[in-house]
């Protein structure tokens, strides 16, 4: 009687570690989800979120330099007085890898300070510029 109880029990354990083995995680790497196996690596899931970067849609409207552009952002706000809408415009330099030219519509993003004026990156071309 008491060895078909101990039997039962290790059959128990066998089950609960074949549950385990199946989903392919063990309890150390259920506990620890972003670290690698090696010690010291994280996989990025610890990271802290940066939050939601700004992005802008622009008109390339210098790409003189090497790999920066200009890109002109218009804007329109509501005049205080007149009530009609005014047209503003910014410029943005932006970082140039994907080989933007002048007219080019641009998708820019914010990103860390590149160099003194640049802290923008262009992040895809949405519609090239009629030659």
């Amino acid at each position: 009687m008491a060895e078909e109880t101990k039997e039962e029990v290790t059959t128990g354990a066998d089950e609960n570690a074949a549950d385990v083995t199946e989903s392919g995680q063990t309890l150390a790497q259920s506990q620890a989800a972003g670290v690698d196996a090696q010690a010291g690596n994280a996989t990025g899931n610890e990271a802290p979120n940066r939050g939601r970067r700004s992005e802008k849609i622009g008109v390339v409207a210098s790409d003189k330099m090497e790999k920066t552009c200009v890109v002109r952002v218009d804007r329109l706000i509501k005049h205080p007085k007149y009530r009609r809408y005014v047209r503003r415009t910014s410029k943005f330099m932006a970082h140039n890898e994907q080989g933007a030219t002048v007219g080019d519509k641009v998708r820019i993003v914010e990103t860390r300070p590149l160099s003194a004026h640049k802290r923008w990156r262009v992040v895809e071309i949405i519609q090239k510029a009629e030659k």
